[in-house]
Protein backbone atom coordinates (compact mmCIF):
# COMPACT_ATOMS: atom_id res chain seq x y z
CA UNK A 1 0.00 0.00 0.00
CA UNK A 2 1.68 3.65 -0.86
CA UNK A 3 1.44 6.02 1.87
CA UNK A 4 0.85 9.60 1.91
CA UNK A 5 3.87 11.86 1.91
CA UNK A 6 4.81 15.15 2.62
CA UNK A 7 7.70 17.45 2.67
CA UNK A 8 8.24 18.87 6.08
CA UNK A 9 10.92 21.11 5.49
CA UNK A 10 12.97 22.78 3.35
CA UNK A 11 16.29 24.79 2.50
CA UNK A 12 18.57 26.57 0.29
CA UNK A 13 21.33 28.73 -0.02
CA UNK A 14 21.29 31.47 -2.47
CA UNK A 15 23.09 30.26 -5.81
CA UNK A 16 26.05 32.02 -6.89
CA UNK A 17 28.27 32.49 -10.45
CA UNK A 18 31.19 29.96 -10.78
CA UNK A 19 33.93 31.11 -9.33
CA UNK A 20 32.27 32.88 -6.78
CA UNK A 21 31.05 30.11 -4.57
CA UNK A 22 31.74 27.81 -1.28
CA UNK A 23 32.79 24.42 -1.39
CA UNK A 24 30.25 22.10 -1.64
CA UNK A 25 31.18 20.72 1.88
CA UNK A 26 30.02 24.36 2.94
CA UNK A 27 26.85 24.95 0.58
CA UNK A 28 25.27 21.59 1.10
CA UNK A 29 25.40 21.17 4.39
CA UNK A 30 24.22 24.64 4.81
CA UNK A 31 21.19 23.77 2.90
CA UNK A 32 20.41 20.54 4.92
CA UNK A 33 20.88 22.42 8.28
CA UNK A 34 18.30 24.55 6.96
CA UNK A 35 16.12 22.13 5.77
CA UNK A 36 15.98 20.35 9.09
CA UNK A 37 15.52 23.42 11.12
CA UNK A 38 12.62 24.28 8.39
CA UNK A 39 11.12 20.82 9.19
CA UNK A 40 11.53 20.90 13.17
CA UNK A 41 12.61 17.43 12.84
CA UNK A 42 15.92 16.02 14.66
CA UNK A 43 18.83 14.71 12.27
CA UNK A 44 18.97 11.58 13.54
CA UNK A 45 15.21 10.80 12.36
CA UNK A 46 16.52 10.90 9.07
CA UNK A 47 16.91 7.01 7.98
CA UNK A 48 18.00 7.50 4.09
CA UNK A 49 19.50 9.97 1.85
CA UNK A 50 19.72 10.84 -1.80
CA UNK A 51 22.50 13.10 -3.11
CA UNK A 52 21.99 14.40 -6.28
CA UNK A 53 25.00 16.13 -7.92
CA UNK A 54 26.56 16.03 -12.06
CA UNK A 55 29.63 17.06 -11.56
CA UNK A 56 32.24 15.36 -8.77
CA UNK A 57 33.46 11.66 -7.90
CA UNK A 58 31.44 9.18 -6.49
CA UNK A 59 30.99 9.77 -2.84
CA UNK A 60 30.48 13.46 -2.79
CA UNK A 61 26.83 12.89 -0.98
CA UNK A 62 28.87 11.29 1.74
CA UNK A 63 31.25 13.86 2.18
CA UNK A 64 28.42 16.70 2.25
CA UNK A 65 26.30 14.72 4.81
CA UNK A 66 29.32 14.14 6.69
CA UNK A 67 29.36 17.83 7.52
CA UNK A 68 25.80 17.61 9.24
CA UNK A 69 26.50 14.38 10.59
CA UNK A 70 28.02 10.72 10.69
CA UNK A 71 24.59 8.48 11.69
CA UNK A 72 25.24 5.58 9.31
CA UNK A 73 22.19 5.60 7.15
CA UNK A 74 22.46 4.82 3.24
CA UNK A 75 23.67 7.47 1.24
CA UNK A 76 22.49 7.17 -2.64
CA UNK A 77 24.55 9.63 -5.00
CA UNK A 78 21.98 10.62 -8.00
CA UNK A 79 23.19 12.04 -11.65
CA UNK A 80 20.80 12.62 -13.62
CA UNK A 81 21.41 15.69 -16.00
CA UNK A 82 19.41 18.78 -15.29
CA UNK A 83 16.70 16.60 -13.20
CA UNK A 84 19.50 15.50 -10.76
CA UNK A 85 17.45 17.07 -8.17
CA UNK A 86 13.93 15.91 -8.40
CA UNK A 87 15.63 13.01 -9.18
CA UNK A 88 16.28 12.82 -5.33
CA UNK A 89 13.29 13.67 -4.01
CA UNK A 90 11.21 11.48 -6.23
CA UNK A 91 13.33 8.60 -4.77
CA UNK A 92 13.26 10.36 -1.19
CA UNK A 93 9.27 10.13 -1.58
CA UNK A 94 9.43 6.22 -2.90
CA UNK A 95 11.36 5.66 0.20
CA UNK A 96 8.55 6.94 2.55
CA UNK A 97 5.73 6.35 0.63
CA UNK A 98 6.61 2.06 0.04
CA UNK A 99 7.33 2.20 4.20
CA UNK A 100 11.05 1.81 3.87
CA UNK A 101 11.43 5.22 5.86
CA UNK A 102 9.34 7.52 7.92
CA UNK A 103 12.12 10.49 7.43
CA UNK A 104 14.03 10.54 4.48
CA UNK A 105 16.35 13.65 3.21
CA UNK A 106 16.84 14.74 -0.37
CA UNK A 107 19.81 17.23 -1.44
CA UNK A 108 21.49 18.08 -4.32
CA UNK A 109 24.36 20.15 -5.28
CA UNK A 110 26.66 21.20 -7.56
CA UNK A 111 30.26 23.20 -8.79
CA UNK A 112 29.77 24.90 -11.91
CA UNK A 113 32.58 25.86 -14.74
CA UNK A 114 31.71 29.23 -16.57
CA UNK A 115 30.37 28.70 -20.42
CA UNK A 116 28.32 26.01 -22.38
CA UNK A 117 27.54 22.97 -21.04
CA UNK A 118 30.54 20.26 -22.27
CA UNK A 119 30.70 16.73 -22.32
CA UNK A 120 34.38 16.12 -20.99
CA UNK A 121 33.71 12.33 -20.75
CA UNK A 122 35.64 9.88 -22.63
CA UNK A 123 32.88 7.74 -23.87
CA UNK A 124 30.51 8.73 -26.29
CA UNK A 125 28.04 11.55 -25.51
CA UNK A 126 24.83 10.57 -23.78
CA UNK A 127 22.44 12.69 -26.20
CA UNK A 128 24.32 11.73 -29.71
CA UNK A 129 21.30 10.23 -31.20
CA UNK A 130 19.86 13.46 -30.39
CA UNK A 131 22.27 15.67 -32.34
CA UNK A 132 22.41 13.44 -35.07
CA UNK A 133 18.33 13.24 -35.18
CA UNK A 134 18.11 17.30 -34.78
CA UNK A 135 20.84 17.42 -38.15
CA UNK A 136 19.09 14.89 -39.68
CA UNK A 137 15.65 17.52 -38.99
CA UNK A 138 17.39 20.50 -40.98
CA UNK A 139 18.68 22.07 -37.44
CA UNK A 140 22.55 22.72 -37.25
CA UNK A 141 23.18 21.15 -33.03
CA UNK A 142 27.18 20.35 -32.52
CA UNK A 143 28.15 18.85 -29.30
CA UNK A 144 30.71 21.57 -28.23
CA UNK A 145 26.56 23.47 -28.00
CA UNK A 146 24.43 20.97 -27.91
CA UNK A 147 21.85 22.84 -24.84
CA UNK A 148 21.49 25.88 -26.75
CA UNK A 149 21.33 24.22 -30.19
CA UNK A 150 18.42 21.56 -28.40
CA UNK A 151 16.58 24.15 -27.33
CA UNK A 152 16.75 26.39 -29.95
CA UNK A 153 15.74 24.26 -32.77
CA UNK A 154 12.94 23.06 -30.51
CA UNK A 155 11.97 27.02 -30.94
CA UNK A 156 12.49 27.06 -34.24
CA UNK A 157 10.25 24.43 -35.15
CA UNK A 158 7.88 25.83 -32.57
CA UNK A 159 8.23 29.05 -34.64
CA UNK A 160 7.58 27.75 -37.63
CA UNK A 161 4.77 25.41 -36.83
CA UNK A 162 3.07 27.78 -35.27
CA UNK A 163 3.87 30.70 -36.93
CA UNK A 164 4.77 32.34 -33.76
CA UNK A 165 7.27 35.24 -33.29
CA UNK A 166 10.65 35.09 -31.87
CA UNK A 167 9.72 38.10 -29.70
CA UNK A 168 7.29 35.72 -27.21
CA UNK A 169 10.75 34.46 -25.92
CA UNK A 170 12.04 37.67 -24.93
CA UNK A 171 8.51 38.30 -23.62
CA UNK A 172 9.10 35.71 -21.42
CA UNK A 173 12.44 36.13 -20.32
CA UNK A 174 11.07 39.99 -18.96
CA UNK A 175 8.25 38.47 -17.39
CA UNK A 176 10.95 36.16 -15.17
CA UNK A 177 13.25 38.67 -13.94
CA UNK A 178 10.23 40.73 -12.99
CA UNK A 179 9.66 38.19 -11.08
CA UNK A 180 13.21 37.49 -9.86
CA UNK A 181 13.22 41.19 -8.43
CA UNK A 182 10.87 40.50 -5.55
CA UNK A 183 12.79 36.81 -4.56
CA UNK A 184 16.02 37.63 -2.43
CA UNK A 185 17.46 33.92 -3.63
CA UNK A 186 17.61 35.06 -6.85
CA UNK A 187 20.86 35.83 -8.62
CA UNK A 188 19.78 38.12 -11.33
CA UNK A 189 17.51 40.56 -10.55
CA UNK A 190 18.07 44.04 -12.74
CA UNK A 191 14.65 44.43 -14.90
CA UNK A 192 15.22 43.91 -18.41
CA UNK A 193 13.37 44.75 -21.42
CA UNK A 194 12.20 42.53 -24.41
CA UNK A 195 14.46 45.10 -27.12
CA UNK A 196 17.56 44.12 -24.44
CA UNK A 197 17.00 40.59 -24.96
CA UNK A 198 16.51 40.40 -28.43
CA UNK A 199 19.38 42.30 -29.38
CA UNK A 200 21.70 40.13 -26.81
CA UNK A 201 24.45 38.30 -28.22
CA UNK A 202 23.03 35.60 -30.73
CA UNK A 203 24.12 32.49 -29.30
CA UNK A 204 21.99 29.79 -32.05
CA UNK A 205 20.66 30.40 -34.98
CA UNK A 206 19.14 33.71 -35.82
CA UNK A 207 16.96 33.87 -32.93
CA UNK A 208 18.35 32.73 -29.66
CA UNK A 209 20.22 34.93 -27.74
CA UNK A 210 21.91 35.23 -24.58
CA UNK A 211 19.11 36.27 -22.27
CA UNK A 212 17.02 33.81 -23.36
CA UNK A 213 19.35 31.24 -21.71
CA UNK A 214 20.09 30.39 -18.00
CA UNK A 215 23.23 31.04 -16.62
CA UNK A 216 25.63 28.38 -14.83
CA UNK A 217 25.55 28.35 -11.65
CA UNK A 218 26.66 26.99 -8.32
CA UNK A 219 24.65 26.19 -4.93
CA UNK A 220 22.93 23.89 -3.02
CA UNK A 221 19.14 22.60 -1.94
CA UNK A 222 17.30 20.19 0.07
CA UNK A 223 14.05 18.81 0.97
CA UNK A 224 12.80 16.88 4.10
CA UNK A 225 10.24 14.26 3.28
CA UNK A 226 8.15 12.36 5.92
CA UNK A 227 5.05 9.73 6.73
CA UNK A 228 1.77 11.07 7.34
CA UNK A 229 2.56 9.23 10.28
CA UNK A 230 5.38 10.92 10.97
CA UNK A 231 3.93 13.96 10.49
CA UNK A 232 1.02 13.59 12.68
CA UNK A 233 3.01 11.95 15.89
CA UNK A 234 5.47 15.39 15.32
CA UNK A 235 2.47 17.64 15.22
CA UNK A 236 4.07 18.91 11.98
CA UNK A 237 1.26 21.61 11.16
CA UNK A 238 3.42 23.38 7.90
CA UNK A 239 3.82 19.95 5.60
CA UNK A 240 3.11 20.21 2.14
CA UNK A 241 1.73 17.20 0.41
CA UNK A 242 2.92 15.93 -2.61
CA UNK A 243 -0.50 14.70 -3.95
CA UNK A 244 1.08 13.15 -7.36
CA UNK A 245 4.30 12.70 -9.05
CA UNK A 246 4.81 11.50 -12.44
CA UNK A 247 8.32 10.28 -14.20
CA UNK A 248 9.51 9.04 -17.36
CA UNK A 249 11.94 9.01 -20.33
CA UNK A 250 11.90 8.82 -23.83
CA UNK A 251 10.21 6.67 -26.24
CA UNK A 252 10.80 5.39 -29.79
CA UNK A 253 8.66 8.52 -30.99
CA UNK A 254 10.57 11.08 -29.31
CA UNK A 255 12.53 11.69 -32.92
CA UNK A 256 9.18 12.86 -34.61
CA UNK A 257 10.55 16.29 -34.02
CA UNK A 258 12.97 18.86 -32.55
CA UNK A 259 10.39 19.57 -29.84
CA UNK A 260 9.85 16.12 -28.48
CA UNK A 261 13.53 15.45 -28.51
CA UNK A 262 13.67 18.66 -25.68
CA UNK A 263 10.97 16.28 -23.79
CA UNK A 264 7.67 17.83 -24.85
CA UNK A 265 6.10 13.61 -25.06
CA UNK A 266 7.55 13.11 -21.72
CA UNK A 267 6.01 16.18 -19.99
CA UNK A 268 3.16 15.48 -21.23
CA UNK A 269 2.88 11.65 -20.30
CA UNK A 270 4.32 12.68 -16.49
CA UNK A 271 1.62 15.60 -16.18
CA UNK A 272 -1.37 13.20 -16.95
CA UNK A 273 -0.10 11.18 -14.40
CA UNK A 274 0.60 13.82 -12.24
CA UNK A 275 -2.99 15.16 -12.20
CA UNK A 276 -4.51 11.96 -11.90
CA UNK A 277 -2.49 10.76 -8.63
CA UNK A 278 -3.36 14.00 -7.25
CA UNK A 279 -7.03 13.74 -8.55
CA UNK A 280 -6.92 17.40 -10.13
CA UNK A 281 -6.43 19.05 -14.24
CA UNK A 282 -4.29 21.61 -14.80
CA UNK A 283 -7.14 24.18 -14.67
CA UNK A 284 -6.57 23.53 -10.83
CA UNK A 285 -3.18 24.51 -10.74
CA UNK A 286 -2.13 27.73 -8.99
CA UNK A 287 1.25 28.74 -9.02
CA UNK A 288 4.07 26.59 -11.63
CA UNK A 289 7.91 26.25 -11.40
CA UNK A 290 9.08 25.24 -14.90
CA UNK A 291 12.06 24.24 -16.22
CA UNK A 292 13.10 27.30 -18.31
CA UNK A 293 16.92 26.34 -18.90
CA UNK A 294 15.64 28.22 -22.41
CA UNK A 295 12.89 30.52 -22.49
CA UNK A 296 11.89 28.83 -26.09
CA UNK A 297 11.76 25.76 -23.12
CA UNK A 298 9.12 27.47 -21.13
CA UNK A 299 6.85 28.67 -23.91
CA UNK A 300 6.69 24.39 -25.65
CA UNK A 301 5.89 23.72 -21.67
CA UNK A 302 2.94 25.59 -21.43
CA UNK A 303 1.30 23.54 -23.45
CA UNK A 304 3.00 20.50 -22.97
CA UNK A 305 1.26 21.16 -19.58
CA UNK A 306 -2.10 22.01 -20.40
CA UNK A 307 -1.56 25.23 -19.51
CA UNK A 308 -2.84 26.56 -22.72
CA UNK A 309 -4.16 24.85 -25.70
CA UNK A 310 -1.62 23.44 -28.52
CA UNK A 311 -0.17 26.57 -30.07
CA UNK A 312 -1.79 28.99 -27.81
CA UNK A 313 1.07 29.83 -26.24
CA UNK A 314 1.35 33.07 -28.14
CA UNK A 315 -1.99 34.48 -26.84
CA UNK A 316 -1.25 32.98 -22.99
CA UNK A 317 1.47 35.42 -22.85
CA UNK A 318 0.10 38.31 -24.63
CA UNK A 319 -2.81 38.02 -22.23
CA UNK A 320 -0.44 37.97 -19.33
CA UNK A 321 -1.96 34.47 -17.67
CA UNK A 322 1.83 33.37 -17.06
CA UNK A 323 2.20 36.34 -14.33
CA UNK A 324 0.00 37.78 -11.48
CA UNK A 325 -3.20 38.70 -11.92
CA UNK A 326 -3.28 35.90 -14.49
CA UNK A 327 -4.45 32.10 -15.00
CA UNK A 328 -1.47 30.73 -13.52
CA UNK A 329 1.96 32.60 -11.82
CA UNK A 330 4.87 30.68 -13.67
CA UNK A 331 8.13 30.95 -12.14
CA UNK A 332 7.28 33.49 -9.46
CA UNK A 333 11.09 32.57 -7.75
CA UNK A 334 12.21 33.74 -10.90
CA UNK A 335 13.06 30.29 -12.62
CA UNK A 336 16.36 28.99 -13.62
CA UNK A 337 16.82 31.92 -15.90
CA UNK A 338 17.11 34.65 -13.04
CA UNK A 339 17.67 32.53 -9.82
CA UNK A 340 20.24 30.36 -11.75
CA UNK A 341 20.40 26.56 -12.39
CA UNK A 342 22.83 24.18 -10.55
CA UNK A 343 22.08 21.01 -11.91
CA UNK A 344 22.07 19.05 -8.70
CA UNK A 345 20.10 21.68 -7.03
CA UNK A 346 17.71 23.14 -9.55
CA UNK A 347 14.54 20.43 -8.41
CA UNK A 348 15.16 20.90 -5.03
CA UNK A 349 14.77 24.97 -5.54
CA UNK A 350 12.23 24.46 -7.19
CA UNK A 351 10.39 22.35 -4.73
CA UNK A 352 11.52 24.64 -1.81
CA UNK A 353 9.68 27.55 -4.08
CA UNK A 354 6.71 25.63 -4.35
CA UNK A 355 6.71 24.63 -0.55
CA UNK A 356 7.31 27.81 0.12
CA UNK A 357 4.00 29.53 -1.73
CA UNK A 358 1.67 27.09 -0.57
CA UNK A 359 2.42 28.08 3.12
CA UNK A 360 1.92 31.13 2.44
CA UNK A 361 5.34 32.28 3.31
CA UNK A 362 6.99 34.24 -0.15
CA UNK A 363 6.80 37.71 1.01
CA UNK A 364 6.19 40.07 -1.70
CA UNK A 365 6.25 37.13 -4.29
CA UNK A 366 3.49 35.42 -2.70
CA UNK A 367 0.35 34.05 -5.27
CA UNK A 368 -2.69 34.83 -3.43
CA UNK A 369 -4.25 32.24 -2.12
CA UNK A 370 -2.27 29.36 -3.92
CA UNK A 371 -3.23 26.05 -2.45
CA UNK A 372 -1.80 23.72 -5.57
CA UNK A 373 1.55 24.10 -7.22
CA UNK A 374 2.99 21.97 -9.98
CA UNK A 375 6.78 21.36 -10.20
CA UNK A 376 8.59 20.50 -13.80
CA UNK A 377 12.00 19.39 -14.11
CA UNK A 378 13.63 17.87 -16.84
CA UNK A 379 17.00 16.18 -18.22
CA UNK A 380 18.12 15.88 -21.59
CA UNK A 381 18.98 12.28 -22.63
CA UNK A 382 16.35 11.78 -20.89
CA UNK A 383 14.72 12.28 -17.91
CA UNK A 384 11.25 14.10 -16.81
CA UNK A 385 9.55 14.68 -13.85
CA UNK A 386 6.23 16.69 -12.61
CA UNK A 387 5.31 16.85 -9.18
CA UNK A 388 1.94 18.28 -7.95
CA UNK A 389 2.53 19.77 -4.25
CA UNK A 390 -1.17 20.23 -2.21
CA UNK A 391 -1.54 22.83 1.34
Amino acid sequence: MTRKTYVAGVGMVKFSKPGQQESYTVMAPEAIRIALKDAEVDYKDVEQAYAGYCYGATTCGQRALYEVGMTGIPVYNLRNACATGSSALALAKQAVASGMAEVALAFGFEEMRPGALLNDDFRTSPVDHFIKRDNELGYPVEDAMAAPGFFGAAGAEYIRKYDADARIFAEVAVKTRTHAGNNPMALFVKPITVEEVLESPVIWGDYLTRLMACPPTCGAAAAIVVSEKYKKEKGLTRAIEIAGQGIGSDRSDTYDSAIDVVGRKITQRASRSAYEQAGIGPEDVDVVELHDCFTPNEVLNYEALGLCPEGGATKFIADKDNTYGGKFVVNPSGGLMSKGHPLGATGLAQCTELVTQLRGEAGQRQVPGAKVALQHNIGMGSAGFVTIYKS
